[in-house]
């Protein structure tokens, strides 16, 4: 930028401003200081609301949704309006209008002049306002629109259509649901990126596509750089390359390069490279700059199984709607690292998130913390009519190349999902699906694509040609419950594997939904016993990659409630709406648990003198395993009146086999009880496993193991 920017952030003193990760060099956050009101009548376009702001508006900041409150169950047309000061020295720029996400159908204007719009509730769009700035003072307006239809995604979920119901199931946040932010480029910028990578013996080849776009009335020659950085903050490759742009088109510039002895994102043990690219004006002045993480590593399928990094892994993890009694779909970030953090506190290493696109925020998190992802449009319960659509079919195609082109850097993601609960079987099924695949192999073929079935599950069980155009089976198995018997999942695992005989199978979803039981509390202990019956029927076959429990949090729908009710909170989750543990949580986190960790004391004549511990992982024929390299086990030990007698660590380096450890302190006499703590800890800081012993002097000689506390059930 040059120094006429001076000028120009006196004048935005009143908003944030930042160069910002994967954005253009100057960015400017909108979040604050909206104005908003509903529009039952969809009268504001007549009225002019979108070059004069009506009366009776109130304030709120953005994120927002108006789902929350007075507006609970509002379904209709709403409308924010945001004023801004430009200076002078703007208009000559190049300026856009982002919205992380806006729920669901948007019309913007800017000073009075409709400027574009967007379908879709859950990814990012951009709008160029260069032409409708003017100096001083600018007004925003958004008209959204959050009503589902025949042909909307999410929309009416027509195979319900025989029940009287067809919404769907989970609830309609309206609003501006994620940020709002200008940026402000001079003559060209960089749209985004693609990395793509491979392994090869001991380096590995990594590229980036550059999307250049010329934003000046002239012709543009530039130079595009890239930097690597590696997951110690050490810069270990660097690039060039020139591209030239017509006035107003935009060029694409592919950098390659080779990395010797990469370090590799793992399982649960992330570690994650930073590609940094700068794009430079010919007299060396840098336009624009973007970073993005990646990781290098190797995902497949052979013989019915899942490999990372040529090792065999099965993993489980929890679903988690974007909902909350106190910000819905327009989650802080606060809401979300709290949300994962719990997740993974679960052993989460693979989730099909939920039903759509996330927010940033939790692809980051996945990223760093080595969780396996599906994420899915939300084409949730679609007739064979609609999947024939040849409009929503457009609009789903859409929607999936915007969750690609935006997301598709993320190392967390190894597969995409085209729907859910669908017609996929039927013959117009059959034809979305595939079209679906063509795109997605198109434009991102390095990744698996499937999508989640809930036909493959519901007796009769007879075979569907569409399983076979997939990667992989995703399936959700509610035996139990929706599915049929508890005890029917023996017999349909021989029917899939005599049916699929090629095919592995992650269970998209499974769990124990409330309805089925008089009253919350029974329905949880229900829901701990299905759990742990269906999980072990599941790790019984080795075709079952992965598990999926359905779900983390309770969350808020006009469906699948307690007879009478027309809405509230889905009783479906190991926590309720405001994050109680129920006792199913204890269960789940206790079968899923990644490692067993035993004690033993060593005890002579003197009194308690120590321990041995032995912490192992668990074969590759338990759900879950994988492998764990870098573990690290730290111990300490109190008497019993709570002083310290010693503490210590132990380097796990690779838990494909037991590995034993000893701890000592000095005699602490014949009578004394002392209490051992040993936790596990993953490379990224995260708990794995553990133990809390306690001795007592009148079993001396014993060796004793007791869960700690937080892990019963």
């Amino acid at each position: 930028m040059t120094l006429r920017w001076g000028y120009a952030l006196a004048m935005l003193c009143s908003m944030l401003l930042w160069p910002a990760a994967g954005h253009a060099q100057l960015r400017i956050d909108l979040d604050h200081d909206w104005r908003f009101r509903t529009d039952a009548a969809d009268a504001g376009v007549t009225a002019g609301w979108p070059g004069a702001m009506p009366a009776e508006t109130r304030q709120v900041d953005v994120p927002h949704t108006w789902n929350i409150g007075k507006d609970d169950d509002y379904e209709g047309v709403a409308w924010y309006f945001k004023n801004f000061t430009v200076p002078a020295s703007m208009l000559s720029s190049h300026v856009e209008l982002h919205f992380g996400a806006t729920f669901y159908r948007s019309r913007v204007w800017v000073n009075g002049v409709e400027v574009g719009g967007h379908e879709g509730g859950h990814t990012a769009y951009a709008l160029d306002i260069s032409r409708q700035l003017r100096a001083g003072e600018n007004r925003i307006a958004v008209r959204l629109d959050n009503r589902p239809g025949g042909a909307t995604i999410p929309g009416y979920a027509m195979r319900q259509a025989g029940s009287g119901s067809v919404w769907y199931d989970w609830w309609h946040y309206g609003g501006i649901v994620r940020d709002v932010w200008l940026t402000v480029s001079d003559h060209a910028l960089i749209r985004r990126q693609r990395i793509a990578s491979k392994l090869g013996g001991d380096a590995a080849s990594v590229s980036s596509q550059v999307y250049v776009e010329n934003v000046d009335g002239h012709d543009g020659s530039y130079s595009v750089t890239a930097s690597i950085i590696d997951p110690d903050g050490r810069t270990v490759a660097q690039a060039r390359q020139d591209v030239s742009a017509r006035a107003g088109q935009p060029a694409t510039a592919t950098i390659a390069v080779t990395l010797p002895h990469p370090q590799l994102w793992n399982v649960g043990d992330a570690r994650l490279y930073q590609w940094v690219t700068q794009l430079h004006a010919a007299d060396g002045t840098v336009l624009d700059s973007r970073s993005d993480t990646f990781g290098l590593r190797e995902i497949a399928i052979r013989d019915r199984r899942l490999y990372v990094n040529g090792k065999p892994v099965r993993l489980s993890g929890v679903s988690r709607h974007e909902d909350s009694p106190w910000e819905g779909l327009a989650e802080s970030a606060g809401t979300i690292d709290r949300d994962w953090s719990d997740m993974v506190a679960l052993h989460t290493t693979l989730t099909r998130p939920v039903h759509y696109p996330q927010n940033d925020e939790v692809l980051d998190f996945a990223d760093r913390h080595g969780i396996l992802l599906v994420p899915e449009i939300p084409v949730w319960q679609f007739s064979q009519a609609q999947l024939k659509n040849p409009r929503l079919l457009a609009l789903a195609k859409n929607m999936m190349r915007e969750m690609i082109e935006q997301d598709g850097n993320h190392a967390s993601i190894f597969a995409w999902s085209v729907c859910n609960e669908s017609d996929a079987s039927t013959p117009g099924g059959r034809a979305y699906v595939d079209a679906m695949a063509a795109l997605i192999r198109e434009i991102d073929p390095g990744r698996l694509v499937s999508f989640a079935d809930a036909d493959i599950s519901i007796k009769p069980w007879k075979e569907a040609p569409v399983m076979h155009d997939v990667d992989f089976i995703m399936a959700n198995a509610y035996f139990g419950s929706w599915s049929g018997s508890g005890s029917d999942v023996e017999p349909w695992l021989d029917f899939i594997d005599r049916t699929y005989p090629d095919k592995m199978v992650i269970i998209s979803e499974f769990g124990y939904p409330g309805v089925f039981s008089h009253d919350s509390v029974s329905a949880d202990k229900a829901r701990a016993e299905n759990l742990l019956q269906q999980m072990d029927a599941f790790q019984r076959r080795s075709f079952i990659a992965g598990t999926i429990f359905w779900t983390y949090q309770d969350y808020k729908s006009h469906r699948n409630l307690w007879p009478g009710q027309t809405e509230g909170f889905v009783d479906h989750g190991l926590v309720d709406a405001y994050r109680q543990r129920r006792p199913s949580y204890a269960v789940y986190e206790t079968r899923n648990a990644p490692l067993s960790v035993a004690t033993q004391w060593r005890v002579d004549a003197g009194g308690l003198r120590g321990f041995q511990a032995t912490v192992s992982g668990y074969p590759a024929t338990h759900l879950p395993s994988y492998p764990m390299l870098g573990y690290v086990a730290h111990w300490h030990a109190i008497d019993d009146r709570g002083h310290e007698l010693a503490h210590g660590d132990a380097v796990l380096r690779d838990l494909s086999q037991p590995i034993r450890f000893e701890g000592a302190w000095p005699a602490v006499g014949k009578d004394a009880a002392v209490h051992l703590a040993v936790d596990v800890i993953r490379p990224d800081g995260v708990r794995a496993g553990g133990v809390s012993s306690d001795y007592h002097p009148l079993a001396i000689g014993s060796a004793h193991y007791l869960p700690n506390k937080d892990d019963q059930p």
